[in-house]
């Protein structure tokens, strides 16, 4: 059972099921870089530090890895809906650590974080929900904030 608390969350006072917190750990499976056809928006500084992480200008990296949508910028994906990033064999991302926030801030999306429904559909795909150590009310209300999904 989930005891609700208030929280401020982007200036507004809310209450939230889950001010208990939420267990998580990446297991870095590439379950969420693959399956279907989305969207990863990056932007500037995001593109100039995976491509220095690969070891490529930012141009090239734009050429290789990134399409237009409309005027923002996402991360291309391959035939079968992968993340052109994540590395076919080994299933790891090639940019880990220079990864998208939007990668980074996952599973803690609004989106997710909407009801305990949305969070459980989550961790239906995603094995590192429900697992691991608690993260706490201010460390979700953190990243939640960082990007809105």
């Amino acid at each position: 059972m989930h005891t609700i608390r208030k929280v401020i969350m982007a200036g507004i006072r809310k209450e939230v099921w889950y001010s208990n917190g939420l267990r998580f750990h990446c297991t870095q499976c590439g379950d969420c870089c693959s399956g279907s056809e989305g969207y990863v928006w990056v932007n500037q500084e995001e593109i100039n530090a995976m491509a220095a992480r690969l070891g490529v200008s930012p141009l090239t990296f734009e050429e290789r890895f990134v399409k237009r949508v409309g005027v923002r910028r996402s991360l291309t994906e391959r035939a079968n809906g992968d993340c052109v990033l994540l590395d076919e064999k080994t299933r790891k991302c090639t940019a880990y650590e220079e990864r998208p926030r939007q990668c980074k801030t996952w599973p803690f999306w609004d989106s997710n974080l909407r009801t305990p429904e949305a969070w459980a559909e989550a961790a239906e795909a995603c094995p590192g929900c429900d697992k691991g150590n608690l993260v706490p009310l201010e460390k979700i209300v953190e990243q939640a904030a960082k990007i809105r999904i």
